[in-house]
């Protein structure tokens, strides 16, 4: 029995050394982050927003983001846990196609980019990807009476490349897009 206790003991002790350098390293990790680990705070017209999180956003002058399966609520993160088998999911998905196509009659046969029509694992994702902003365009050009051009330049502006040029995909940040958006003349 004493060995089976000095041997628990042993075990205790290296895994919490391994843990705790496993610790350190994520958090010195998280330092180098542009944001430093750290939310991403706007502040806009006196309201305070969290570009980390996706925002829901209804008015047609806005690009959208990702459905949410939480529907929006930072409080209970998750996603629908729903597969791609899941016949109540696949309906859920063809109406949303449906939906965003009507809303996007320019858009024609386009296909649409899966993140405008499926939610994320988290339920607030706050970006989605360049060709999600595009499609949008056509529509957002439209209703604030702008040029298409001017509204892609935008999107490419807003774009942020790849972490060190190799890690993740390229991405667009809603609710950045969006103010940018608002500041465009």
């Amino acid at each position: 029995m004493k060995n089976h206790i000095v041997a628990a003991f042993r075990l205790t002790i290296v895994m919490l050394a391994v843990i705790g350098i496993y610790l350190l390293i994520v958090y010195g990790g998280s330092k180098v982050l542009p944001t430093k680990g750290n939310a991403e705070i706007i502040i806009q017209n006196g309201q305070k927003f969290y570009a980390n999180i996706g925002q829901e956003f209804k008015s047609e002058k806005y690009f959208h983001g990702r459905p949410s399966a939480v529907d929006y609520n930072a409080a209970g993160s998750a996603g629908s846990n729903k597969g791609p088998s899941n016949e109540e999911y696949l309906q859920t998905v063809q109406k949303r196609i449906d939906t965003l196509k009507m809303t996007h009659p320019g858009m024609g046969n386009t296909k649409v980019p899966v993140e405008l029509v499926t939610a994320s694992g988290s339920g607030l994702d706050p970006d989605i990807s360049e060709e999600g902003a595009l499609y949008q365009v056509k529509k957002i050009a439209e209703v604030r009476n702008l040029s298409e051009e001017k509204v892609r330049d935008l999107v490419k502006n807003q774009t942020e490349k790849p972490f060190l040029g190799l890690l993740g995909p390229s991405k667009v940040n809603v609710l950045k897009l969006n103010i940018a958006l608002d500041q465009l003349k």
